[in-house]
């Protein structure tokens, strides 16, 4: 195939009809319904999550491909209370705060978690199951040591955040382990 190039006056033209098909792109964004709006960008990220580009995984980042780059989660202690009924048990609640791209990498947890979506969107993935999209109101369920491959808010613009209830040994920790740990 012979290459083609452009010079001058083309050049321009090229340029000038890009930036028509921009603003023709951004106008019809912008008119779309909110839903569709949302549709769409979940397509773009799958899309692009199949580039193997970080910024929208879809499933664990590859090693060395920058997911270390996006934001980390952050975690505060809410509680931790003795199980009276359930000896050598505690349960522990946590917020995890996820700003807008923050990604979370493969780890385990020492015992049972459910997880309510306070704000924004999640995306999560257990080991042997789909990814999983959760919004506000939404929650899911992780069995003791099962490996959570990734969590992430897939947002750009907006934070996400949730509440963790762990019910596990007593003495409120460790509650995160390493992803090789069985």
């Amino acid at each position: 195939m012979k290459a083609v190039r452009l010079h001058g006056r083309h050049r321009g033209q090229l340029g000038a009809g890009m930036a028509a098909l921009s603003l023709v792109l951004a106008g019809g964004w912008a008119l779309m319904p909110h839903s569709n709006r949302q549709e769409a960008a979940q397509w773009f990220a799958d899309v692009c999550s199949t580039m193997s580009r970080p910024m929208f995984a879809s499933a664990p980042a590859p090693a060395g491909s920058g997911a270390d780059a996006r934001p980390a989660t952050s975690v505060k202690m809410l509680s931790c209370e003795p199980l009276p009924n359930v000896p050598g048990k505690s349960v522990t609640t946590v917020l995890v705060d996820f700003p807008p791209l923050a990604y979370s990498p493969a780890h385990r947890h020492p015992g049972s978690v459910t997880a309510i979506i306070l704000e924004g969107t999640i995306r999560s993935q257990l080991a042997g199951g789909p990814v999983g999209t959760f919004k506000s109101g939404e929650t899911f369920f992780e069995p003791p040591r099962t490996l959570h491959l990734f969590a992430e808010n897939p947002d750009a613009v907006r934070p996400a955040k949730l509440v963790a209830v762990f019910v596990a040994d007593e003495n409120c920790g460790p509650l995160l382990l390493p992803p090789d740990a069985d």
